[in-house]
């Protein structure tokens, strides 16, 4: 089924619930006489909620176990359910076949909309045509920049990770780096293999690429550790992900390295990291902004027929540098676990 002819499908709902919030917030701040009770209502007003029919999404990631970055994507995800009377179902596998399962029993039950990350494209492609033919709406995010379209998603929230990696490679360049290992958590993961890549072709020093069991952190900190005493010119790693960061600055320790450690992606312990100096700079990618947008634009494609981007272009929620100079400001909303 084409866009055009789904779209045309769905029927315009009323915002009842918007227009009457926003009427009892213009009528407290312009009576003279509303006083104390009319301020109250407005406070308790349910403000901004949607009151269309309860619709049902399906989120499905490649989250790993432990991996606490996609816990922001979920909260970022359930925020936009709770507002636009939604049913959020979760469900996640680092394997791809096994996401590719979970995105057929989304299938299976029906749902109004999936969201879905596309770290392995290829192995996604057939079952999201299988969504397509029942006539269910599938937007990306954070992983499958380069393959949304080809898949024929309706939308795409996250990040260019070549465009990150070039960043980062370029904000290596200032901190003197000669000699980086690039340790990548999860083999075959497109996004991840991008990010190395770009750091690669900006850096102007030596670039290696380490392999590590991303499901295992015990064994992640063994093999940075080992790599570090074996190849001491190494002064900077560069890790994929927060957890992996904070590991890696443990087999510093345990190597007796002076190696420092950048990462991609935050959360708030990694924040307290960069705060104390452990870490020295992390991109950040707004995981709680791509769940919000993504289960958010299911809703506003359903009843008012919108797509961001036009269906053409995706949303970009990063790059950002987070380093000493930023922290203090991104700290607040990672204690409470959205950034």
């Amino acid at each position: 089924m084409d866009r055009s002819s789904r779209s045309g499908s769905r029927r315009l709902a009323p915002f009842v619930a918007v227009a009457a919030a926003a009427a009892l917030a213009l009528t407290g701040c312009s009576s003279a006489h509303g006083g104390k009770k009319a301020e109250e209502a407005a406070q308790n007003a349910s403000a901004g909620k949607a009151n269309t029919p309860r619709m049902t999404v399906a989120l499905v990631t490649h989250q790993a176990p432990g991996d606490t970055f996609w816990d922001t994507v979920r909260k970022g995800a359930e925020a936009a359910a709770a507002k636009d009377n939604i049913k959020l179902v979760y469900s996640a596998d680092p394997n791809a076949g096994a996401q590719a399962n979970l995105v057929q029993n989304a299938i299976d039950q029906k749902v109004d909309g999936i969201a879905v990350t596309l770290a392995k494209p290829d192995a996604m492609k057939s079952v999201i045509g299988k969504a397509q033919q029942a006539g269910i709406p599938v937007v990306g995010l954070n992983s499958g920049l380069s393959d949304w379209k080809k898949l024929g998603l309706l939308e795409f929230f996250g990040q260019d990770e070549s465009v990150a990696g070039e960043a980062f490679g370029n904000k290596l360049n200032t901190t003197g780096a000669k000699k980086i290992a690039c340790v990548i958590q999860e083999q075959g993961n497109v996004g991840l293999t991008q990010r190395c890549d770009g750091v690669k072709k900006t850096f102007k020093g030596t670039t290696e690429t380490l392999y590590v069991n991303g499901t295992d952190m015990p064994s992640v900190r063994s093999t940075i550790t080992a790599k570090l005493k074996q190849d001491t010119s190494i002064d900077t790693v560069v890790a994929l992900g927060a957890p992996f960061a904070l590991t890696a600055v443990q087999s510093v320790g345990d190597a007796g390295s002076k190696a420092k450690v950048a990462t991609f992606d935050l959360n708030k312990d990694l924040v307290k990291a960069v705060k104390n100096g452990s870490i020295e700079f992390a991109v950040d990618q707004q995981p709680y902004l791509q769940g919000y947008l993504a289960v958010d634009s299911l809703w506003l494609y359903k009843y008012n027929g919108n797509y961001s981007g036009g269906g053409v272009q995706p949303v970009l929620t990063g790059p950002a540098f987070v380093d000493k100079s930023n922290v203090d400001k991104v700290a607040e909303f990672a204690a409470k676990g959205t950034r």
